[in-house]
């Protein structure tokens, strides 16, 4: 290859699984015209995650999953030089692709005993093989990032929590998984991006702390990857004044970050990858097209995430970039194509989405995670309520002909009541059909992941809560961001708090089982929880 061919390498553009035809034909130009070194998959446009805020509607595609493996197929057969195929599947491939298994949230495996971590690796293996049926050989997984920040917009749920030691252990086990069945993973986002409160898509988060204080705390699991050779770092969106003379510089943009922290200072010589190029706190820094991507290699990452001046990028690099280190990144780049198989011809799509593995998989950490929050009272209680027609069971934001409740009828049947849109009618006819009941049964199947508008819980509902504890003996299960719980009003005076993270059909079942039975919750909270 020549130094321009070599630095082509370099880009992975954005492909778009359910875009035009116009769009997918120019994707197959950059392929054959500058021997570009990988693409990364999204759904769509509309829900690539800078559009989050834009309103703009997703179109649904029950043909994703075989248009992505045909898309692969395609983009193969027009590179002259294998193409590393990526994705951002924290949580499998249903993260992007609709009809796929998915597996739980990183927080809801953060639950889970230490003793049971042989379980993340066993999820980290299941989605590198859903991976590999599609013919995608690199997951953009998982997070390193430790969750000290409960207002954080953009973490949270995706972080295995806020011990640094459980989050390391966690994040080695999930890479090894992969690994097992050679699909390459990236430990995301260095140098830390739990402690923010700032969206990078959108705008730059901050770090104020010092050398010292990363050191030991958001560095433990992104060191500990690197004692164990993990494939890639990814260079987050976000500054670290102290680590950057002061400057509120991008660590992707920052040679101090890159170069000297985690190349100097931890030793460490795999791939570094930024973070995607298109999202808001980089994307309008500069003017000059292939600018930003020059900036980018020049701090030292070896693969440009969603470039999107692949042309002017290539050549601003040419123009600037030494052959040595144009070697050197590119040497990093082939011994990961040559780990994934891909160099020897290994990149078709190979085997099937196992749906029922992945079920008895989510079935056996759903037994494992479900936490506890408080009990004033065991479920016999309920069961004399029942026989005494005073419970009542109110499932939110999710109709009655749940799984949950399904479940319970057959040892705890008593009259079931729905909530699931908030309206001022809805909320004053569910407060008066439970006038009757001492007892009430709360499933909460928290509307949204992401803690903005308080998880998209109505304040109508809120309130409704607050009222129902007061009034009634309740008992609340929360299928959801545990976090949810922050905003929910009045939690003392209830009798029982279970959390149950997922609303998974397994974690549903496994919640209504804990309570027939009464079994003892083996998870404990992954964050700290205000009031709790």
């Amino acid at each position: 290859m020549t130094l321009e061919q070599k630095i082509g390498q370099f880009f992975f553009p954005a492909v778009f699984i359910n875009d035009s035809e116009e769009n997918i034909q120019e994707t197959e130009r950059l392929i054959k015209e500058h021997n570009i070194g990988g693409l990364t998959f999204f759904h769509s446009r509309a829900s690539a995650a800078t559009n989050y805020e834009s309103k703009k509607k997703v179109e649904f595609n029950d043909d994703s999953y075989e248009r992505l493996k045909e898309l692969v197929v395609r983009f193969q057969k027009c590179a002259t030089t294998p193409l590393l195929m990526s994705i951002d599947a924290e949580w499998g491939l249903a993260m992007r692709v609709e009809k796929t298994p998915q597996y739980p949230y990183a927080l809801t495996l953060g639950a889970l005993p230490d003793r049971c971590k042989e379980l993340v690796y066993e999820v980290g293996k299941q989605i590198g093989l859903d991976l590999k049926s599609a013919g995608i050989h690199y997951n953009l997984a998982p997070l390193a990032d430790i969750n000290n920040n409960p207002n954080n917009p953009v973490i949270g749920y995706r972080s295995f929590g806020q011990n640094k030691e459980k989050v390391a252990s966690f994040a080695i086990e999930y890479l090894r998984g992969m690994n097992e069945v050679g699909v390459l993973g990236c430990l995301k986002h260095f140098p830390g991006h739990g402690n923010t409160s700032v969206d990078s898509h959108l705008g730059l988060p901050i770090l104020e702390e010092t050398l010292e204080e990363l050191m030991e705390n958001e560095l433990i699991p992104f060191i500990k990857g690197i004692e164990n050779n993990v494939d890639s770092i990814m260079i987050g969106h976000l500054a670290v004044p102290a680590l950057n003379d002061g400057k509120n510089t991008s660590a992707t943009l920052s040679k101090p970050i890159i170069e000297e922290l985690l190349r100097k200072q931890l030793g460490y010589e795999g791939l570094v990858i930024s973070d995607a190029l298109n999202m808001h706190s980089v994307s309008k820094l500069y003017d000059k097209k292939g600018q930003l991507e020059w900036e980018a290699f020049n701090a030292g990452n070896d693969v440009l995430c969603f470039a999107e001046n692949v042309a002017e990028g290539i050549q601003e690099i040419l123009k600037n970039a030494t052959p040595e280190r144009i070697e050197t990144s590119f040497n990093r780049l082939w011994k990961c194509k040559q780990k994934a198989g891909i160099i020897d011809g290994n990149f078709a799509p190979e085997g099937n989405l196992d749906f029922e593995t992945a079920s008895v998989l989510n079935h056996k950490i759903a037994n494992y995670c479900i936490t506890k929050i408080k009990d004033n009272m065991n479920s016999v209680n309920l069961f004399e309520a029942k026989n005494d027609y005073k419970l009542a069971k109110v499932s939110l934001y999710k109709n009655k002909d749940n799984l949950f409740f399904k479940t319970l009828d057959t040892s705890l049947p008593s009259p079931e009541f729905e909530l699931e849109t908030a309206t001022e009618n809805s909320i004053v006819e569910l407060e008066k059909n439970l006038t009757a009941f001492d007892f009430v049964l709360v499933s909460l199947f928290v509307p949204k992941a992401k803690p903005m508008n308080n998880f998209s819980i109505d304040d109508s509902v809120l309130a409704f809560l607050n009222n129902l504890f007061s009034t009634k003996k309740c008992v609340l299960y929360v299928f959801g961001n545990p976090y949810a719980l922050q905003v929910i009003p009045n939690l003392e005076s209830t009798l029982g708090i279970i959390q149950v993270y997922q609303d998974f059909p397994e974690f549903q079942e496994s919640a209504a089982h804990q309570l027939i039975e009464n079994t003892k919750c083996k998870g404990s909270l992954p964050v700290t929880i205000k009031g709790i």
